[in-house]
């Protein structure tokens, strides 16, 4: 072969190779794609997904669907994204409780194994809510009305060791006061024993108490970071209110079984950023008392290791054990 004609044929290889690289990159989604979601329709997790759905399906012209799988505080839905085809149609659009593993005694999947950080998706504070009658009106008054009366009030939370869970036990602790906790499949549900007067109060995700709060049916509380809430700007956080120090965020991320395509989690990252850099869009999560993020997959994975540190401190420091 002379040189002309090797150089040529390296020539067409390489472009060949680019071709084949640019039509793998563009070759996901070729069909319907399923976001599963742990939790009941209506709360934060979902909400959240919804969204996403909507949007990836718009820039994919591919059906994206939400599939909700509640109950174990999230994990019936983690796991069964474990176990799916690592191809990048079946997802998961989890909370912060995906980084509470040691709260779990045989849970099915290992978060560093068997899932893939793909987005963070937003962030932002939970808010303690209450019926109107009810006689506090801040974290303090809650405090001293829960010192009062040791034990009698309920709480209610997403499920055993749900990010809400966790959130109103580091409250307890951190106040010195005794709750009695109660597990729903959900914060949608949570919230309807809350106005059914099964429960006294509970530690919610913002977007899913958000309307109650609006109607007048809840009275917020207190929100569960350092920083304000845009969505409840009069609302104060629980640090200023009367325990200070007291910080707990509640964030979405979407994660895909281990083993996905590198050009497929690529296409969904790219995706998520976009989505979570459009106004409308930041508009949406800002009036839910969101921030949005979008992060690549090492920032996030760098993130849940961080969350996973922080909670197991809590769960050890609580005896929390959700078998």
């Amino acid at each position: 072969m002379n040189r002309a004609l090797a150089a040529s044929v390296c020539t067409t290889l390489i472009t060949c190779s680019a071709v084949s690289v640019s039509v793998a990159a563009q070759s996901f989604p070729t069909r319907p794609v399923r976001i599963v979601v742990g939790f009941a329709p209506g709360g934060g997790v979902d909400q959240t997904a919804r969204v996403i759905a909507h949007q990836l399906t718009d820039s994919w012209g591919q059906t994206v669907i939400v599939d909700n799988r509640s109950g174990a505080a999230g994990n019936i839905a983690a796991d069964l994204v474990a176990k799916s085809q690592s191809d990048g149609y079946t997802l998961l659009l989890s909370n912060a409780t995906i980084a509470t593993p040691g709260i779990f005694t045989k849970l099915p999947f290992d978060i560093n194994k068997d899932l893939v950080p793909v987005s963070l998706v937003a962030l932002g504070p939970q808010v303690i809510v209450v019926q109107p009658p009810f006689p506090a009106r801040n974290a303090k008054e809650l405090i001293a009305l829960a010192k009062s009366k040791p034990k009698q009030l309920l709480y209610g939370s997403a499920g055993v060791g749900n990010i809400n869970h966790l959130a109103m036990e580091l409250f307890s602790s951190m106040s010195d006061i005794s709750l009695v906790h109660v597990p729903y499949k959900g914060s949608a549900p949570g919230l309807v024993a809350l106005l059914g007067g099964e429960i006294q109060l509970i530690g919610s995700s913002i977007p899913s108490a958000l309307g109650h709060i609006n109607g007048g049916k809840l009275k917020p509380l207190g929100v569960s970071t350092l920083k304000r809430s845009s969505a409840l700007p009069n609302v104060p956080t629980i640090d200023e209110s009367g325990l200070p120090g007291y910080d707990a965020a509640s964030w979405y991320g979407l994660f895909a079984p281990a083993g996905v395509p590198r050009n497929a989690l690529e296409v969904l990252n790219k995706e998520i950023l976009k989505i979570m850099g459009k106004s409308d869009v930041r508009e949406r999560f800002a009036r839910d008392g969101f921030d949005p993020v979008g992060s690549n997959a090492g920032e996030f994975a760098q993130f849940i290791r961080a969350e996973i540190i922080k909670w197991e401190k809590v769960i050890k420091a609580r005896g929390i054990i959700a078998g």
